[in-house]
């Protein structure tokens, strides 16, 4: 046995107990750190109890229903035409979000666009006419921040697909890493992603077909976009910016060789006291929108948060509050298939309203 291990702890030099630890780490941080420290603190003994009296509202529900039941006072068919589902019919077209910007945000801004993505598969997921999802260059920071949400729920999201590569392998041909082979969500998805084997009347589609039939949707583009082609790919770029860019996601788009387009915001609200700039979500609702009613002016309108068709109207503290709430319920209210919306809906203006979220990708 060697001489370390024989060798007793000296009685006049303990180890620090992890209390004492704990301690001398809270006395190095700032101010402004222990700040946090103490509001995570808080908000996640709040997350428990919200969580409990959300528990007994659904209970006390689910109490009243059997009742009426029992009482007769529910037209079980009514009741069943209700909880029909829709009939889901894919438009064809395929929407990609491109997160190749991470090492240009924040932390906060990555958190605000992880909630951001996953506002944009729970309006895909609720919709007649959802789109084929995919998203790219998934990496870094990005990649961290949804493997930590809900223990890893965005890979779980159906009908989508992640890939750590770049948009470019839509016409590239690439085969995914062997990383990404072991993170693919569902067999499922490869009906919507097959890119090698799209075929036309004319026999299997060139890699050149497929480039020209690519459109980087960005405010800086001087197309305007018209109509949405079943045939045709949309990418939206993933960033929260505050702006700070410009021309970010045209010049990407210009070194790929796709084609450019914006949002004709300008032309069916050219009256918008505001800064015509869209959170990533907000984009995709839009697009989802159009495919439901053809007409831009009422996918604006229906998407588009009411406080930016006001003028000088600034966000109060308490507003600011609610935002940031409602992005931490994204976070949380994430089931095994993506986001809760039952619990969502109720933040959806608030997070519509996401100041720190911005893009310029409209």
């Amino acid at each position: 046995m060697s001489d370390d291990l024989e060798r007793p702890a000296h009685p006049d030099n303990p180890e620090p107990s992890p209390s004492v630890l704990l301690q001398s780490e809270y006395q190095s941080l700032s101010k402004n750190a222990l700040k946090k420290a103490a509001r995570a603190e808080r908000f996640a003994a709040y997350k428990l109890e919200r969580r409990a009296k959300e528990k007994e509202v659904k209970k006390e529900k689910k109490r009243v229903l059997q009742a009426k039941r029992a009482a007769g006072e529910i037209d079980e068919d009514e009741e069943k035409k209700r909880h029909k589902k829709k009939p889901r019919l894919h438009f064809g077209g395929r929407v990609v979000i491109d997160l190749g910007f991470d090492d240009k945000m924040n932390e906060k801004e990555i958190k605000s666009l992880c909630s951001q993505l996953a506002y944009t598969y729970s309006a895909n997921r609720n919709v007649a006419y959802p789109f084929s999802l995919l998203y790219t260059s998934l990496d870094g920071r990005t990649l961290a921040r949804l493997e930590g949400m809900n223990d890893a729920g965005y890979k779980r999201w159906i009908n989508t697909e992640w890939w750590r590569e770049s948009y470019e392998r839509l016409w590239q041909g690439q085969e995914p890493s062997s990383a990404q082979a072991d993170e693919t969500n569902d067999k499922r998805t490869e009906e919507f992603f097959s890119t090698k084997n799209e075929v036309t009347s004319g026999g299997v589609r060139s890699q050149e077909s497929i480039q020209q039939n690519v459109v980087y949707l960005t405010a800086d583009s001087e197309e305007e976009l018209n109509e949405l082609k079943p045939e045709e790919t949309y990418i939206i770029g993933g960033i929260c910016d505050h702006n700070r860019y410009k021309n970010l996601c045209l010049n990407k788009a210009k070194l790929s060789g796709v084609r450019t387009a914006r949002l004709p915001i300008g032309r069916y609200l050219a009256s918008l006291p505001t800064r015509k700039i869209l959170t990533v979500n907000q984009v995709f609702e839009i697009l989802l929108k159009w495919v439901e009613t053809r007409s831009w002016e009422e996918a604006l309108y229906a998407v588009i948060p009411k406080r930016k068709f006001q003028a000088g109207v600034k966000s109060d503290p308490v507003s600011a509050k609610l935002e940031d709430h409602a992005e931490d319920r994204v976070n949380e209210d994430e089931d095994a298939d993506g986001p809760d919306l039952s619990a969502a809906v109720e933040q959806a203006e608030a997070v519509k309203a996401l100041g720190e979220g911005i893009d310029r990708s409209v």
